[in-house]
């Protein structure tokens, strides 16, 4: 069963990032991101900019919090193996089981690998799908649109426990800790900001986040 469901094969290669949505609004609003990054306010970079829709926030942001999660992960590939991570864990308290409520309902053990490229190729179908990421400024977001990305950052969220509790020793020969390091405080700034991901989910990075939101 494991095998059907491509939760067997080892990491993809480099993914190519993903559109924005929302067409030109959101090349708008990734510059406003960047802008307030660039002079070092990450409070600022989350905060919903006056005038705008949260939807389309939520929706530019989560794409852009992909992208660098993807990126991070793709150079740990080779070191992220079935082998050296036969289970999706974060640290010895920590693992997570494998479904996406349509090809796999049962949760399943998987491994590492595994569990971060089905959980890549289940966000993908999701930004690509254009009744949930509209590129259309016209087209409506759908109504559970905050219920989807509060799902999807959940779950990126557990890539990052993984880097940090299985892959910080290897990140740090990469030179690569400032950069995992910004990208997860921006991600934890944002998602704390609009309450994406509930505190228990957080449990393993818990003095990490505390360190970071202090």
């Amino acid at each position: 069963m494991a095998g059907l469901f491509g939760l067997g094969r080892e990491s993809k290669t480099f993914r190519p990032k993903k559109s924005l949505p929302v067409g030109s609004k959101g090349m708008t609003l990734k510059r406003h991101i960047e802008a307030t990054l660039g002079q070092g306010n990450i409070r600022e970079a989350v905060r919903l900019p006056p005038g705008e829709d949260l939807n389309e926030w939520l929706a530019v942001n989560t794409v852009d919090f992909y992208n660098a999660v993807s990126v991070l992960y793709s150079t740990l590939e080779e070191f992220c193996t079935a082998s050296s991570c036969p289970t999706m864990t974060a640290g010895h308290k920590y693992e997570y089981l494998w479904a996406d409520g349509v090809k796999v309902r049962k949760p399943v053990k998987c491994s590492a690998p595994a569990y971060v490229n089905s959980l890549f190729d289940w966000i993908e179908l999701q930004i690509d799908d254009t009744r949930i990421f509209p590129q259309n400024l016209n087209s409506s977001f759908p109504p559970n649109f905050v219920d989807v990305v509060r799902t999807i950052c959940k779950r990126m969220f557990r890539v990052y426990a993984h880097m940090y509790h299985s892959h910080f020793s290897t990140i740090c020969t990469l030179h690569e800790q400032p950069h995992l390091n910004t990208c997860f405080k921006h991600f934890m700034y944002f998602c704390q900001a609009f309450n994406l991901i509930d505190g228990s989910e957080l449990t393993p990075l818990k003095e990490l986040i505390d360190q970071i939101l202090r």
